[in-house]
């Protein structure tokens, strides 16, 4: 019996509720009716549907109580209590009763614990920081690498037992010799006296180094106080070249503010020819879409004009009795073709008349004549073929070559 193990028991009991106030000296002496109140509030607390005598009149239902007790807690606290103690009732079956109470107590705590860190991770779950658990990861670590460096020795030192545990138990069946003994002893001795003796000498070394170091540091006391002393000399003293050194300084930021002042503005110039070039090309190629437009127009209208030439040209032709069929007509758009000039320029002028003299439709034009056509608008000197195929002969007549051929025919 210990007063620790009274303290405690009579500050867990409290914990855990009980409704009589316990104090130290109740278990001075025995006192049964106590002790068997206790253990059955005990039981009770765990289970309250147990069912022990309560009945302690007499010492056979005392030593009943005891073992139906004892019974009940081995066999559902799994905790193996000493009947004997419990009997006695007195300091030592505190020590009994204090093996179920602190399961209670501990069981109790636990809870609290459990519902304060639920509260408390509800609550921090909003603030929850990474960065503080990372000591707490390394400590985590560290002790794992210890964990598995105390297993592997532990393993290795429980491989060598049984030799160990061989020349163990032959170093005790072996009968103690005094002489053996004294030798060790004095052995031990010497080697705690030259312990003492290095432990000495290095306090006096401590002390002479001691000194040693006292004297360096003035040294460098002394020398720090030289040199602030130089540096106040030397910032106190103007160089030479300082004051160029300034006025240069002021020259540069001068010349900085107009370097940026000058940048700006090419900046800015690049950026508004960049905007007038693009602008420009932009034009450009407008215009020349645009220029595209009227050439693809004129070309067009001017199809349109030769397709219109054609069938008035052949009109007219049919007026005048040239555009019959038979070997006569034929044979006159020969002898018209003979005699009249050609130009060595316009290879293609006659055959493209003939065409148009023989009768033939003007879907039968292909793409080819119409381009010759465009081509033979270009020349300087127009034949009167082509006068009259566009439709320029005046409506009096027919040119004098024409009337010559005629008059021939």
């Amino acid at each position: 019996m210990s007063y620790r193990d009274l303290r405690n028991f009579t500050e867990m009991m409290r914990g855990l509720g009980y409704p009589r106030l316990i104090s130290v000296e109740n278990f001075r002496q025995p006192n049964f009716e106590l002790v068997a109140e206790i253990l059955l509030w005990l039981i009770q607390r765990y289970e309250p549907d147990a069912h022990i005598p309560k009945d302690i009149d007499t010492e056979q239902d005392r030593v009943i109580f005891i073992k139906s007790s004892a019974q009940f807690i081995a066999t559902k606290i799994h905790i193996k209590l000493n009947t004997k103690r419990l009997y006695m009732a007195d300091g030592y079956s505190v020590k009994e009763l204090l093996k179920v109470a602190s399961v209670l107590h501990s069981a109790m705590k636990a809870i609290d614990h459990s519902s304060a860190g639920d509260s408390q991770s509800s609550h921090s779950l909003t603030t929850f920081d990474i960065a503080s658990k990372i000591n707490e990861l390394k400590a985590v670590k560290q002790l794992a690498s210890e964990v598995t460096q105390r297993g592997a020795t532990l393993y290795h030192l429980l491989s060598q037992e049984p030799e160990l545990r061989d020349a163990r138990m032959s170093a005790l069946a072996h009968p103690l010799d005094i002489n053996t003994i004294e030798k060790g002893l004095r052995s031990s001795i010497m080697k705690v006296e030259q312990n003492t003796k290095s432990t000495l000498q290095k306090l006096d070394n401590v002390a002479a180094d001691e000194a040693n170091l006292e004297a360096k540091i003035e040294k460098r006391k002394s020398e720090l106080d030289r040199s602030k002393k130089r540096l106040s000399t030397l910032q106190s003293v103007r160089p030479a070249f300082m004051d160029e050194f300034e006025r240069l300084e002021e020259e540069l930021k001068l010349q900085y503010a107009s370097y940026l002042i000058k940048f700006r503005n090419m900046t800015y110039l690049e950026h508004q020819m960049e905007d007038h070039n693009r602008q420009e090309q932009a034009r450009m190629n407008e215009n020349e879409l645009s220029l595209r437009r009227i050439q693809t127009r004129l070309r067009e209208e001017e199809k349109k004009v030769i397709l219109n030439d054609s069938f008035l040209d052949n009109d007219g032709l049919d007026g005048l009795g040239l555009g019959g069929s038979g070997e006569d007509s034929d044979d006159l758009n020969n002898e018209n073709l003979e005699k009249r000039p050609q130009n060595p320029e316009r290879p293609h002028a006659g055959v493209r008349r003939s065409m148009y003299i023989d009768g033939s439709d003007d879907e039968s034009l292909s793409s080819d004549d119409i381009d010759v056509a465009d081509d033979d608008d270009d020349d300087d000197v127009i034949s009167d073929d082509e006068l009259m195929l566009r439709g320029e002969v005046p409506e009096s007549g027919v040119p004098s070559q024409d009337e010559d051929d005629d008059d021939d025919f």
